[in-house]
């Protein structure tokens, strides 16, 4: 499990995720239990560098032998080689033709070919500005039991602002909306209809719901926000029963129009010390 969180508003886009990743196994019922976490994941992603593009993910950890990190780094490579399918002009592209690209490349070419898919859901992000753009937006990928429709635009260039979130999203969900992911089997339990529980969970959110994020909202903020978010998520899993799900260091990363994708803070597996010439690159 994961938490990933994207925030936007006018000055920026911030992506936030933990580092987590969790080996199961299937027991004799069919469950799955977990035999082993590690904390070092990478999972927030410069999609091309010069660019302001970012990319985050979350479910699914890897394809076959290849962890998501790689193949998003596959997929960066592949972006920069013109004359290729997957090509991104800087002076042309758009968010949404990076997203659809990294859709059929993630799919067509990765998933697809696996000779075992992986069962489970699978997200991933593509956030940034288009060439010219004055704001940024956001789409999400997800691969669902092998099924992937087309990337989906979850905070638009006309949203001047909006707060993004998956993985594990209970915390966050009690913390923005107002009520946890229980919230729809009670309202039933208490005789609301199936095919009135759209319109009774937006008429709760209206006495509930939390606006956090804000359009005029400095960059730092918007960082502090992010972070703040995917940490209560990672202390509020620590203390729930059975393995950490969420956990180890917060990368964060920020796009902004014209300083581009920018670390802001995040682990590395070597010592700047003693690899002086080694950038940020992720």
């Amino acid at each position: 499990m994961t938490i990933c969180v994207a925030v936007k508003v006018q000055d920026c886009l911030v992506f936030a995720a933990d580092s987590t990743s969790s080996l199961q196994t299937q027991l004799a019922d069919g469950s799955a239990a977990t035999i082993n976490t590690y904390d070092n994941a990478n999972k927030v992603f410069n999609l091309q560098k010069g660019l302001p593009i970012a990319a985050m993910t979350a479910g699914i950890g890897n394809f076959g032998n290849s962890s998501i990190s790689t193949i998003a780094k596959d997929f960066r490579k592949l972006t920069e080689a013109e004359g290729g399918d997957f090509f991104i002009s800087h002076d042309t592209y758009s968010i949404q033709e990076v997203a659809e690209k990294a859709r059929r490349y993630l799919f067509d070419e990765r998933f697809q070919k696996l000779k075992t898919k992986p069962e489970g859901t699978f997200h991933f992000w593509v956030g940034g500005y288009s060439a010219g753009a004055e704001m940024g937006e956001i789409w999400r990928i997800e691969i669902h039991n092998g099924d992937c429709p087309d990337p989906i635009c979850e905070a638009s260039v006309d949203q001047p602002s909006r707060v993004c979130w998956g993985g594990a999203p209970e915390a966050i969900n009690r913390l923005v909306l107002g009520y946890g992911q229980g919230m729809s089997q009670a309202l039933m339990r208490g005789g609301v209809p199936e095919e009135k529980l759209n319109d009774a969970l937006t008429e709760v959110a209206q006495f509930t719901q939390a606006n956090l994020e804000h359009p005029a909202m400095p960059t730092s903020d918007a960082i502090e926000l992010a972070r703040f978010l995917a940490e209560t998520t990672k202390q509020f899993v620590r203390f729930l029963p059975g393995a950490n799900s969420v956990g180890g260091h917060i990368d964060v990363a920020t796009v902004t129009k014209h300083e581009n994708f920018k670390w802001v803070d995040r682990k590395h597996f070597y010592h700047s010390k003693l690899n002086p010439l080694e950038t940020n690159h992720g």
